[in-house]
């Protein structure tokens, strides 16, 4: 845990909730071992949302819908969403989802893998959020530059690794030390980047907001 878990009980509790199909899909993922966005997570991003008004998102990572749906929900009237997915099993458990909420004609799913599809992406994107792979990030990132356009932000989720990007490289399990290299190059390239202003905030399992200049 980067936050107490009390702490982060209490700020969860404070949570006025979704709408009543949001939190039943996010119940369904919870069933079948499917990751999604946390509570605290969810709050800040319907934030974002609501203070930036995008009109065009990209999502980098489906899932099973529920960011994708949470975003179409909670962005402005009119906003369109493009999502990634690269896991077969879950694009029609998406595509199901998109059905139930009647947003299918809102929000665009391209199948593959974010490596190939990124590249043949037009943009520009107001919003972007990613939460894929985590040692893909470092990799996505040149495409996602060039799709966002000046005062564009780039959401990226999970990348503290719920504390464990602060350790040595041999204190982390050997199958997560690749995945713990790539993520720290990653947060060095947003701080560092000269294209963004980024802040990382200890939120969740870590978010970063970058604004490109």
């Amino acid at each position: 845990m980067i936050v107490s878990e009390r702490m982060t009980a209490y700020i969860n509790s404070l949570n006025p909730g979704n709408t009543e199909l949001l939190e039943q899909i996010e119940r369904e993922a919870k069933e079948q071992y499917v990751p999604i966005i946390r509570r605290e997570m969810q709050s800040f991003l319907k934030f974002l949302l609501k203070a930036l008004q995008p009109e065009r998102i990209l999502e980098i990572g489906t899932a099973v819908g529920f960011s994708a749906l949470l975003m179409s929900e909670y962005g402005p009237e009119g906003c369109t969403v493009t999502t990634i997915e690269n896991y077969k099993k879950r694009i029609p458990v998406a595509k199901e989802n998109f059905i139930r909420a009647g947003r299918e004609k809102q929000i665009r799913l391209l199948e593959g893998d974010a490596s190939d599809l990124l590249p043949k992406l037009s943009g520009p994107f107001d919003f972007i959020f990613m939460d894929a792979a985590k040692g893909q990030y470092i990799y996505y990132l040149p495409q996602v530059l060039r799709l966002l356009p000046p005062g564009g932000v780039l959401v990226s989720d999970n990348v503290l690794q719920d504390g464990d990007i602060i350790e040595s490289r041999f204190a982390v399990e050997r199958r997560n030390r690749t995945i713990h290299a790539r993520m720290r190059e990653y947060l060095y390239e947003l701080t560092h980047c000269g294209e963004l202003t980024t802040s990382i905030l200890p939120l969740g399992d870590g978010v970063t907001v970058s604004i490109k200049l």
